[in-house]
């Protein structure tokens, strides 16, 4: 890090993630804010935070354990999946754009989407994936934490939101981003981890019962964990990209 980016890091602090009260997380699919931030959830529902699920796509081409259930039947057993998953997690607010799988909507309608559930929450920080990762190649992924990014920083201009979006302004702090590889704020997630996998399971038509699969995501998870929770001095954690209403605006160094 150069000097100038840990000079914005201590003048221009990144609020505190658990400091905070509503959190939304955005996800493309059905399951992957369970992989993303499953844990951090659970937790953040447990303190009594506001916790709101928004996903985007509805699925229907994840058919990889679904029994040849698929299209519109698909859909609806994702979302009914989603919903137990999320309930595991403590959480109760799931919200879904039913966007079709695959990239086949247009952007913008992604971001409207989202600019109308950020409206009406009202977060104080915007979960999403990172939209800069080097390997991520899903569009569903690229185009959420792109719209999460957009949104983040037009959020509190009551004008632009009205006019882009047809939304309400909303007063949020800071976009965090998982499944990152550049983390830079931690919440230790010792004791959820057990609510991450139950939630995971619930995603049977992906996952089913001694799923391969399953069990190598659950090894990474646990190998993520840790790492993470290294990082700062404890047994698990999860890891965000994290940036503040002044840091994701004409600081570049803010990103090092």
């Amino acid at each position: 890090m150069s000097f100038t980016g840990l000079a914005i890091r201590i003048a221009v602090p990144n609020p505190k993630i658990e400091s905070l009260d509503r959190f939304l997380f955005v996800g493309p699919h059905p399951d992957d804010l369970e992989i993303g931030a499953g844990a951090t959830a659970a937790k953040l529902a447990a303190q009594g935070k506001k916790v709101c699920f928004l996903i985007c796509m509805d699925g229907r081409f994840g058919d990889g354990a679904s029994n040849g259930v698929k299209g519109d039947a698909l859909a609806a057993l994702r979302m009914e999946e989603a919903r137990k998953s999320a309930a595991v997690l403590g959480v109760t607010d799931v919200r879904f754009l039913n966007l079709c799988d695959g990239n086949g909507y247009d952007q913008r309608e992604l971001v409207r989407g989202v600019a109308g559930v950020i409206g009406d929450f009202q977060p104080d920080i915007v979960f999403g994936p990172d939209p800069e990762s080097r390997s991520e190649s899903h569009a569903d992924h690229l185009n959420t934490g792109a719209a999460v990014r957009e949104l983040a920083c037009f959020s509190p201009y009551g004008g632009i939101m009205e006019k882009n979006y047809g939304a309400k302004a909303a007063p949020v702090k800071a976009a965090a981003y998982y499944m990152t590889a550049r983390p830079n704020e931690f919440v230790k997630t010792k004791g959820f981890k057990k609510k991450q996998f139950e939630a995971l399971e619930c995603h049977k038509s992906q996952y089913p019962a001694g799923c391969a699969e399953l069990d190598s995501l659950k090894l990474y998870l646990n190998l993520r964990s840790a790492e993470f929770g290294a990082r700062r001095f404890c047994r698990a954690a999860e890891g965000f990209r994290v940036y503040n209403v002044t840091t994701m605006h004409c600081l570049p160094e803010a990103g090092e």
